[in-house]
């Protein structure tokens, strides 16, 4: 999924209202999985100057990126955060990494070629799924839709829960990004 997809889907499932702890560490837990990426590509691209097909066609696979994503995408890391959270009654805790945990569930049936090692570090296996959110060769065209769907949903769930204007202009927000990253996937992929 797309990283604002992410964000809204983990704060309607985890965000609480008035309780402003829980619903910023359920933004960071749905963000984190994905922020790796946005600090190597964008220091590759807009510091060192490497050109996109270098980043994302080399250096997204190589083995140092690879070993970054699979400790960021680890289903048993963040299985092992969310059980310390749930043991000290961590609620903020808990929202962090039930939306870590909810973003590579989201993840994993989505990417065909450029999947995580979710397993990791008790084993590497990438898991090859016949469905891309973004690859309209691997039924993107489809799952495209379904995706700014539940993102329609979530923002109307965040409305509902947020009554002052700073959540529903960053819900608006996330909700208008979402939908341009979609259609610039399915136009130009």
């Amino acid at each position: 999924m797309n990283t604002p997809a992410h964000l809204i889907l983990g704060l309607a499932v985890f965000s609480r209202k008035d309780t402003p702890r829980v619903t910023g560490a359920s933004a960071v837990g749905a963000l984190l999985p994905d922020l790796s990426l946005y600090v190597m590509a964008g220091a590759s691209l807009f510091i060192l100057q490497v050109p996109p097909d270098v980043v994302f066609g080399q250096l997204y696979f190589s083995q140092s990126w690879q070993t970054v994503f699979a400790i960021d995408n680890s289903f048993l890391l963040w299985g092992l955060v969310l059980s310390f959270a749930l043991w000290f009654k961590a609620r903020a805790g808990a929202a962090f990494a039930g939306a870590g945990l909810l973003h590579l569930a989201m993840d994993f049936p989505l990417h065909h070629d450029d999947g995580r090692p979710h397993f990791w570090p008790a084993s590497d296996w990438i898991f090859k799924s016949p469905v891309s959110y973004w690859d309209s060769l691997h039924h993107a065209n489809w799952v495209a839709p379904l995706e700014g769907l539940m993102v329609l949903i979530c923002a109307g769930v965040l409305f509902r829960r947020f009554q002052r204007w700073p959540m529903r202009l960053l819900a608006l927000a996330l909700l208008g990004m979402e939908f341009m990253v979609i259609r610039s996937w399915l136009l130009f992929f």
